[in-house]
């Protein structure tokens, strides 16, 4: 009965930070005085057994997310790839290493970000991620942003795009400006794996990411 109780408070608890991220603010919820203590550590323990949707059946790992807890960047993609669900870490193949290289771009470090996916196992065939499984995920990622609390978020490509701002609006009129994640700023621009299939694209990924540059640069003024 306990871990019944537990469980709907932590259900209330997501379902009220989803409207404050969505814009909104029913009341406001105390960070410090709370039922549910929650940390990343926490998620990714929960992540690494989950089998809330049928992603988990063919997966080798599931890939929580890394970086800083307080990390004023947040980089969202789709869903791990192959070298990701070996290794149990985001960002690791050919596509994360230019997204390395364009972090280190605008002068920071992979450890001064955080980096994760809207779902956070392989799907079959790098195939995208289906709406059941996305809502299966979502709280995952809704926790993340809620103890990282970030300022901005990089939205690494058409699918992260469209699912964060629940649109159907292609990334070529999605990116170049910045958009409204309840109060978080969000640009969305082109996956790395998709600059690598279409080099002439990166003039335009660089363009957002200085603005993302830019941005993140006022913050520590």
């Amino acid at each position: 009965m306990k871990e019944e109780i537990r469980e709907l408070i932590s259900d209330i608890k997501l379902f009220l930070e989803y409207q404050k991220l969505s814009g909104i603010e029913l009341f406001e919820i105390s960070s410090k005085k709370s039922y549910f203590s929650d940390s990343l550590k926490i998620i990714k323990k929960e992540v690494l057994k989950c089998t809330k949707c049928r992603l988990h059946q063919n997966r080798k790992k599931a890939v929580p997310g890394e970086g800083r807890e307080d990390a004023r960047l947040v980089f969202i993609g789709e869903a791990p790839g192959r070298d990701e669900d070996i290794q149990g870490k985001p960002f690791v193949g050919k596509a994360g290493q230019l997204l390395t290289k364009i972090i280190e771009a605008i002068d920071l470090k992979r450890e001064d970000v955080y980096i994760t996916n809207i779902v956070k196992c392989r799907p079959p065939e790098n195939r995208n991620p289906n709406e059941d499984e996305i809502q299966s995920c979502e709280p995952y990622l809704l926790r993340q942003l809620r103890i990282i609390k970030p300022k901005i978020i990089c939205a690494l490509g058409t699918f992260a795009a469209q699912a964060l701002l629940k649109t159907n609006d292609p990334i070529s009129t999605l990116r170049g400006r910045f958009h409204l994640y309840g109060n978080i700023k969000l640009m969305p621009t082109y996956h790395p794996a998709y600059l690598l299939r279409y080099p002439f694209k990166k003039r335009e990924a660089w363009e957002d990411i200085q603005l993302v540059q830019k941005e993140y640069n006022q913050l520590i003024i």
